[in-house]
């Protein structure tokens, strides 16, 4: 059986841009351009640009669909306001998280979910699933969208001349319809004829992300390169994206949580807050048993005090007693030490317990802290 791997509409740019390409996903993606600590650094303190079109795009929308993402959700979406976004995650019915995602409110009738690219099709199939007895159309438009991710502290002033609105006025995590200059896009069922910016990120720096039409992006992409040269501007690849994730402490769905192979619920994933206890919900029951119990293990950071770099499946020792493992490891360009994520029983959570990560069968000293480490 063949199974064949899927390009962005901005494929042959990367490529024809001296990407290192690698599969990621079932895409064939930018693993690195310059190097992933030049990039890396980049949006830390200027501004970097990321092609996510490998994300999904799922459209809810009809008379029952605040009430219908209200049950399938942990969130409670009759307190979500238009164009504002939303962190959650999707739990099934014993509380176990299945993939985390953004949704944005588009109209009161009318939802993106933005989910990770290896679930698209799972979060499809489960949200159709459910949606029996709701007045509520389900699409999957992520074939015919791209997303430019524009990251860091210059992303503002580098997109700004490009369009037709006030981007200070999107603040964090709301989103707009808007016009860009000279750009013909043709009306459709996501973005209208405009594109659809959030400002929103992966990164824990300020920026926005793109969604556009495929047709639109080449133009676009070489649009914002253009305008942000001033500002040093750099493509950026996947590496960078997840050391940039690690250093703030976010979840990468599939590693530090999978319903299968790492079943962790929201409580242990450390993102309680995305939950309005108020609402009824897929997996509430569960939760508020573990909430009462209150003997799950919890999402941590480790930051590593002799030289080395953890990995994932790296186990953490106090003595010679197991107390968790990592899920994810690396070394902070940032901090300049290995830094870690994982689980960690709960009597040994406490930021700056002292532990050693075990490393290729050697023990390093290391710190609990909580998971945002820079």
């Amino acid at each position: 059986m063949v199974i064949s791997v899927k390009q962005t509409a901005l494929h042959d740019v990367h490529v024809d841009m001296g990407a290192k390409m690698v599969e990621f996903a079932g895409f064939h993606m930018p693993l690195q351009y310059s190097g992933i600590i030049d990039e890396h650094l980049t949006v830390r303190k200027h501004v970097g640009i990321f092609d996510v079109s490998h994300m999904g795009d799922l459209i809810v929308e009809g008379p029952d669909a605040e009430d219908f993402l209200s049950y399938i959700l942990p969130t409670d979406f009759s307190k979500v306001k238009v164009f504002k976004a939303t962190y959650t995650a999707f739990a099934n019915h014993r509380g176990v998280l299945i993939d985390d995602t953004i949704v944005t409110r588009l109209a009161e009738d009318k939802f993106l979910i933005v989910p990770n690219a290896a679930t698209t099709d799972l979060i499809y199939h489960w949200i159709f699933s459910l949606a029996g007895g709701y007045n509520v159309k389900v699409s999957n438009v992520s074939k015919d969208f791209s997303c430019l991710a524009v990251q860091g502290p210059d992303a503002e002033k580098t997109l700004q001349g490009l369009f037709d609105y006030d981007l200070s006025t999107v603040k964090f995590f709301e989103a707009a319809y808007a016009k860009i200059n000279d750009l013909n896009i043709k009306k459709n069922s996501l973005t209208s004829d405009c594109a659809l910016i959030s400002r929103t990120g992966y990164t824990g720096e300020d920026g926005f992300e793109i969604i556009i039409p495929n047709e639109n992006v080449k133009d676009l992409w070489y649009r914002i390169l253009d305008a942000g040269k001033e500002f040093g501007i750099k493509p950026c690849g996947l590496g960078a994206r997840d050391t940039l994730r690690m250093e703030k402490g976010f979840l990468l769905s599939g590693q530090d949580f999978h319903p299968h192979h790492e079943p962790r619920t929201p409580l242990e994933a450390g993102i309680s807050w995305i939950i309005n206890w108020e609402h009824d919900f897929i997996g509430k029951s569960r939760l508020l048993e573990l909430k009462k119990e209150k003997k799950y293990d919890l999402f941590r950071g480790i930051i590593l005090k002799d030289r080395g770099i953890p990995r994932h499946g790296d186990k953490i020792y106090i003595n010679d007693e197991q107390v968790g493992y990592l899920t994810s490891g690396t070394m902070s360009p940032v901090l300049r030490v290995g830094i870690g994520l994982g689980y960690v029983k709960r009597p040994y959570i406490k930021v700056g317990t002292e532990v050693e990560v075990e490393i290729r069968k050697r023990r390093v000293k290391a710190e609990i802290r909580k998971p945002r480490l820079v």
